[in-house]
């Protein structure tokens, strides 16, 4: 099964070559490079350890039930860190100019219970390639319960999905350590996708096979062994943990994409033409939000600059916020419209009004 042909317009404004050119003179003059260097070695080790030190903590140590909650919370938040700074950053090669530290980075998401080669296949080749297409981009192609795009058969129940949503969002990463995986590993090979990664899909199965076995093992079987808690008490905590951090990756991916003002092409029987350049249709199809958040931009791995991760996913996002300038500046000499006003209740707003909207009208 192949892929339909999706044809961008030609570059003829010359918008991509001036942006990349003061992109690189960006670089060029500040004498930085395009990766992280030790503000990304510092996250890490602050994400990791969010995440692990609670984990042995309660696990070997020992905790009251009320600290425990607690330690699954700060576990939620650091899942929700290692997502959406290391590896997402490790596996789009913006980690380090050293390719042997972007696979490890890559791979942390293995560590928790997901598998990198999916990913990469759902997010870099699909979703960056073919942002906000219809019947390509599976991040807005969630399950029939939620309606992320006008393209989408309309159902009565999600006349009420800007209440329920938020529910489901808080099952994301439950899902993905579950199922989700599985399903795309044979929805890829039926897509003939798998050959992207360079694997087999038998090398992949028993790859997925091993990691999740050591996942399960670390994170249920051995606290349910040496925690002294009982055996429901870890299973809950586990889904309270996971739970903090879907909702946390979903309130920020969601909102860059499944927006009114947003594009959602759709592919008909011989594929799609669009009007739009690749570059421009990222505009089109990404918005920003809380650009003057430091606090947001950091948790979230700059994030909140879709735009600029779109454009430029091959750069850590470290450096968003200063490319942000660049990008604002050449895209209103070129007359394209620069999304970047709203702040994060803004956009949270909007998406649920989207949400909303979505549930009621077929167009």
């Amino acid at each position: 099964m192949k892929l339909p042909i999706v044809k961008f317009a030609s570059d003829n404004s010359g918008f991509g070559k001036v942006l990349r050119q003061r992109v690189d003179q960006y670089f060029t003059e500040t004498g930085k490079n395009k990766y992280g260097g030790f503000q990304m070695y510092l996250k890490t080790f602050i994400m990791l350890a969010l995440y692990f030190v609670p984990w042995a903590i309660f696990t070997f140590g020992g905790l009251e039930a009320g600290a425990f909650w607690v330690a699954e919370v700060l576990m939620g938040f650091g899942l929700a860190g290692i997502g959406l700074n290391i590896m997402h950053d490790g596996n789009h090669n913006a980690y380090s100019n050293k390719s042997w530290i972007n696979k490890m980075m890559g791979r942390t998401v293995d560590l928790v219970g997901g598998n990198a080669e999916m990913w990469i296949i759902q997010h870099n080749v699909l979703h960056h390639t073919f942002t906000n297409i219809d019947g390509l981009d599976e991040d807005i192609d969630p399950a029939p319960v939620l309606r992320f795009n006008p393209n989408k058969p309309l159902y009565k129940i999600h006349r009420f999905q800007h209440i329920y949503a938020w529910f489901f969002y808080s099952l994301m990463t439950i899902f993905w350590m579950l199922p989700k995986d599985w399903m795309a590993l044979s929805r890829y090979h039926k897509k003939d996708l798998i050959k992207t990664t360079g694997r087999s899909t038998k090398s992949l199965f028993f790859h997925m096979l091993w990691t999740k076995s050591i996942y399960f093992t670390y994170s249920l079987v051995l606290p349910m062994i040496f925690s002294g808690l009982p055996w429901y008490f870890v299973v809950l905590g586990w889904m309270v943990m996971h739970a903090v951090a879907g909702f946390l990756m979903a309130i920020i991916f969601q909102p860059a994409h499944v927006m009114e003002h947003n594009s959602f092409p759709k592919v008909g029987g011989e594929g799609l033409k669009l009007d739009s350049t690749r570059l421009e249709h990222q505009f089109q199809a990404a918005a920003n939000f809380g650009m003057n958040n430091k606090v947001l931009t950091y948790l979230c791995g700059g994030l909140n600059f879709q735009i600029e991760h779109h454009l430029f996913p091959n750069i850590c996002h470290v450096h968003y916020k200063a490319l942000s300038e660049i990008v604002k500046k050449t895209a209103t000499e070129f007359d394209m419209n620069y999304r970047g006003e709203m702040t994060f209740g803004d956009a949270l707003a909007l998406h649920t009004t989207t949400l909303k909207n979505l549930g009621r009208s077929s167009q």
